[in-house]
């Protein structure tokens, strides 16, 4: 029996993982300022940016990666600012995947760590502050220790949406093999090729991934309550 998928297949697995990867980490870096900040405010401005990062939820990824596309593109603003760094444009490039999937994903780390942040309350912070900890050592000896379960949960649903993606990658990144040809474009290529049997194998993968993140984040909350 002939292996079921072919280079380009296994070539768009791996640059999926990679886009995930690469995607969850900057998420995590730039989201728990982010969440921290909406979790602690006072700020009139909270609804606004909480409202901007949430906005990847009801949107169409087609309206995102639309306007993603403008805004990198030779005549949009970060188009025109990559270019005076002599980066060229973001468009059709694994980098210009990786800043629509952060924008994409957005929601699906902040909301999670926000929330984690949210629970620790003030009592320990205030404790501390008793203690002489400054700001950053209470928060990372203090609040990331707390809000760990945030993280785990933020990770997961991070990667998995970002794994996941479509309109939003096919609109930034086109379907170049090898370069930004995702699992979700290769499976769509399969389908209109008729290849339904290499459609199959991609989109039971996907199915069998999707389940077992939704598996583990249910048994994990099961075992620790007190998880976000």
């Amino acid at each position: 029996m002939d292996f079921p998928l072919d280079r380009t297949d296994l070539a768009a697995i791996w640059l999926t993982l990679e886009l995930a990867t690469l995607t969850t980490v900057l998420l995590l870096v730039v989201g728990t300022p982010i969440a921290w900040w909406l979790a602690r405010t006072r700020s009139r401005l909270k609804g606004p940016v909480a409202a901007i990062v949430a906005l990847p939820l009801v949107l169409p990824p087609t309206v995102i990666g639309f306007y993603l596309l403008v805004s990198m593109g030779p005549h949009g603003f970060i188009g025109q600012f990559t270019q005076s760094l002599g980066l060229g444009t973001l468009p059709f490039t694994f980098a210009g995947l990786v800043v629509g999937s952060v924008i994409y994903s957005m929601p699906f780390v902040v909301q999670p760590l926000q929330n984690a942040f949210t629970a620790i309350g003030q009592r320990p912070l205030e404790v501390a502050a008793t203690l002489r900890a400054s700001p950053w050592d209470t928060f990372f000896s203090v609040v990331l220790p707390l809000a760990r379960p945030g993280f785990v949960t933020a990770s997961i649903l991070g990667f998995a949406h970002t794994v996941g993606e479509f309109g939003v990658v096919l609109m930034i990144g086109g379907n170049i093999p090898e370069k930004t040809r995702v699992v979700s474009v290769q499976i769509f290529d399969h389908v209109e090729a008729m290849e339904y049997a290499q459609a199959h194998w991609l989109a039971g993968g996907m199915l069998l991934f999707s389940f077992l993140i939704l598996l583990a984040l249910n048994t994990s909350r099961r075992l620790k309550p007190g998880w976000t």
